[in-house]
């Protein structure tokens, strides 16, 4: 297994999704790196339906623990979703193929609120010697029940 930097991961996770969004029926468009909190367009082939994807990809275990920062809490809305990747293993040999990302898929207005309240929760509780947490602008997702596993459907709704 290959360790990718943290640039390269995202990158796989923005393409893998576009890939997967694509297989789905939908048409798909990359943002330009710069663009805040939309990273692929995508739109049903009919034009019917469009939405928009913020993507976040980990290729670090709990598979299901992701890192936002603090902008995650304000950015919400009914047709922005979230799709965390987690990379399963990337082969550098032909003969042992890479495995398929698990994709998490998730309503903006969720991620919001998962993150306002656990880092609300982390602030209060006691740190390991008893010391109060200091605030930091990093955030996590978890997912630990995979509620939102492969729930493509989601982006339907």
């Amino acid at each position: 297994m290959i360790k990718l930097s943290n640039a390269l991961t995202g990158a796989c996770g923005l393409y893998y999704s576009a890939a997967e969004l694509t297989r789905l029926g939908y048409t798909t468009a990359l943002t330009i790196r710069n663009a805040k909190g939309i990273d692929i367009l995508a739109s049903t082939l009919d034009g019917k339906r469009s939405i928009q994807i913020q993507v976040k990809t980990s290729n670090c275990n709990p598979k299901y623990k992701f890192i936002l920062n603090k902008d995650a809490e304000i950015l919400k809305a009914e047709d922005l979703f979230y799709i965390f990747v987690h990379l399963n293993g990337l082969s550098t040999t032909p003969d042992k193929p890479t495995t398929r990302p698990d994709y998490y898929i998730v309503p903006s207005e969720i991620v919001a609120n998962h993150v306002r309240t656990s880092h609300e929760e982390w602030l209060i509780k006691p740190g390991r010697k008893g010391q109060a947490h200091k605030d930091t602008p990093m955030r996590t997702f978890i997912d630990r029940e995979c509620e939102y596993l492969e729930k493509w459907e989601l982006l339907e709704q």
